[in-house]
């Protein structure tokens, strides 16, 4: 079964940047410039570099009215355009990671299985997780911070 990966798009986040960085604390979002490896950017899935600007902000990246609604935070890059994958391709910020944690919605937002992949093992476990015909889609998170990655879904 084929799969895709989607980043998120760059436009809600753009105006960000032109805020003040006491605008930015009103709203709980921290301008920070990257100093070494663990920034990965949730529009371009890829690592932010060191001395790139990034926002780290708080995204609800599971919006469904259930017990497993959830936020948490993303880094987004100055920088950033809006990136697509080609189905059953996975992402540069995937890759640079020994594992990802996958977890299985339905249609209504409820989590109905989970898994902690090794990265090197995504290209066979995301086509299992998606074979299942009750899931609706998954989402990928780093699972040292438990940070949201990206959505899978089949193609």
């Amino acid at each position: 079964m084929s799969f895709v990966v989607s980043a998120l798009p760059m436009a809600p986040f753009r105006p960000l940047f032109d805020l003040s960085d006491a605008e930015l604390t009103q709203r709980g979002i921290v301008r920070r410039t990257v100093e070494g490896p663990g920034a990965p950017c949730r529009v371009t899935l890829q690592d932010a570099e060191p001395g790139e600007t990034v926002l780290l902000l708080n995204y609800e990246h599971q919006p469904a009215d259930t017990p497993f609604r959830s936020r948490h935070a993303i880094f987004v890059r100055k920088d950033a355009a809006d990136t697509t994958f080609a189905p059953g391709e996975i992402p540069p910020a995937f890759s640079a990671r020994q594992f990802l944690s996958l977890r299985a919605f339905d249609e209504a937002g409820m989590m109905i299985d989970a898994d902690l992949v090794p990265t090197i093992d995504l290209e066979t476990a995301i086509p299992r997780l998606l074979a299942d015909s009750q899931v609706a889609y998954l989402h990928a998170h780093y699972p040292g911070a438990g940070c949201f990655a990206a959505r899978i879904d089949r193609s």
